[in-house]
């Protein structure tokens, strides 16, 4: 499979915050996710999504407007009276690049992007050259082009860089959230044993039998694929162009491995093939990052720092560099990887994770929202009926595994940047990957 056509379907944020548990069943707590998914990717268009963090409330996301009878002054940022800052009406753009705004951030109202792009590079302190001279006109089209006049203008607008948080802050206020949350629990009274949890109906016990069986033989045919893959270079020169060609050619045919067995399993699940083929084309181009994020957290070695591809290729973040691939993009992953490592989930939670994100309707060009949400949802009941038999003390287990998907929403958005940067530096993708992640060249 080459291709991918009508008629063959073949941040990460700062860490994940959870405020409750859902005792009420998977609907409510499916209910707040969505809601939280829908709050996320509020900006998700055609253009490339930058950036952003949905799970860390800084200083700079307090939002702000200008009062009536106390105007700033010119090339000062405005300032607000205390209180609730006013609803916003959904079309607001943002001051900096003319994107939709998602809300005051760090005084200003701006996109996720500028957000993002203002923060990192007030953490780096890093110092940008326009080409220009400094008169380059700002728009959605120029805020990739030139980062010296895309900073420059967030300072014109008012961003102020006292309101970001430095790494070592960001790291004590989530020190101190745990600690409050680590007391908040334990000055709970223990409550009574909870009375032993039914066993699985047969229909959820068989279908999740079914997609265990389902992955591993998806997994078991990238495997015999794997002496097809571009051997990893032995030579360490960094200056050789043919050593990196090659390298990054390593990782495409990885990553289109990986394309051909998510889609393989989708066309498994039930219900899948009852959707047109344009609501499986659609929800296929935007699921399929996510869950190959979702296996390569699979694939994370806490030991060793490195995550295993068909059991003999590992890769720690300099591999992952040397193929071409940013830092910016690199660190989330791992950190997610990480992140999911620490939930210790088996074979049948992930199968589970990854039918529900690939039926989720909330996906840019889907129709049939109503089917799509049905068909998910017998996934998201047997989830939550396994995890109460099998992890019955943990009643934070289930709304958490959902939140992860939020995660996942973050770094999809990352990856379109990782996507567009590859294409500046002339890395062309296969064709496959060209289409299932929307690069038109």
């Amino acid at each position: 499979m080459s291709t991918l056509s009508t008629t063959d379907i073949t941040d990460v944020g700062h860490g994940d915050s959870l405020c409750c548990a859902s005792e009420e069943g998977p609907s409510a707590a499916t209910a707040e996710v969505k809601q939280e998914i829908v709050s996320q990717t509020a900006s998700y268009g055609t253009s490339h999504n930058e950036l952003n963090e949905p799970l860390l409330m800084e200083p700079g996301d307090i939002k702000m407007y200008p009062t009536e009878d106390t105007p700033a002054p010119e090339g000062h940022p405005v300032k607000r009276k205390k209180g609730p800052a006013p609803k916003m009406l959904g079309n607001e753009v943002c001051s900096v690049c003319g994107d939709k705004a998602s809300g005051f951030h760090y005084n200003v109202l701006s996109c996720e992007g500028c957000k993002g792009f203002f923060r990192r590079s007030v953490i780096k302190g890093a110092q940008y050259t326009c080409k220009n001279s400094g008169r380059c006109e700002m728009d959605m089209y120029m805020r990739r082009k030139c980062q010296q006049c895309r900073l420059r203008k967030c300072r014109e607008a008012g961003m102020l860089e006292q309101c970001v948080l430095s790494e070592e802050q960001i790291r004590l206020k989530k020190m101190k959230k745990q600690e409050e949350e680590t007391a908040r629990t334990s000055a709970v009274p223990t409550p009574s044993p909870a009375p032993e949890m039914p066993p699985l109906a047969p229909e959820q016990q068989e279908m999740i039998e079914k997609l265990v069986s389902m992955q591993k033989q998806c997994n078991k045919r990238s495997f015999l694929d794997r002496p097809r893959v571009t051997p990893w270079p032995q030579s360490q020169d960094p200056l050789n162009r043919e050593v990196r060609q090659q390298r990054f050619a390593h990782f495409t045919e990885l990553a289109i491995m990986s394309v051909q067995e998510i889609v393989d399993f989708a066309k498994q699940l039930p219900g899948f093939l009852e959707l047109t083929r344009e609501d499986q084309i659609a929800l296929l181009k935007t699921s399929t990052i996510e869950i190959m994020l979702l296996e390569t957290s699979r694939r994370y070695n806490p030991a060793i720092e490195s995550i295993t591809f068909l059991k003999d290729f590992s890769y720690n973040k300099e591999d992952f560099a040397k193929a071409g691939l940013q830092f910016e993009f690199i660190n989330p992953i791992f950190e997610f990887s990480k992140g999911m490592n620490d939930l210790h989930l088996d074979e049948a939670e992930y199968a589970l994770l990854i039918a529900i994100n690939i039926f989720s309707a909330d996906r840019p060009n889907v129709q049939d929202h109503e089917l799509v949400e049905r068909l998910q949802q017998p996934y998201v009941d047997a989830l939550h009926s396994y995890i109460r038999i099998k992890r019955p003390n943990d009643h934070l287990m289930f709304p958490r595994m959902l939140m992860k998907l939020v995660s996942l929403r973050t770094l999809s958005s990352v990856h379109s940047e990782q996507v567009f940067a590859l294409r500046l530096q002339d890395k062309k993708l296969p064709p496959l990957l060209s289409e299932i992640w929307d690069v038109h060249e």
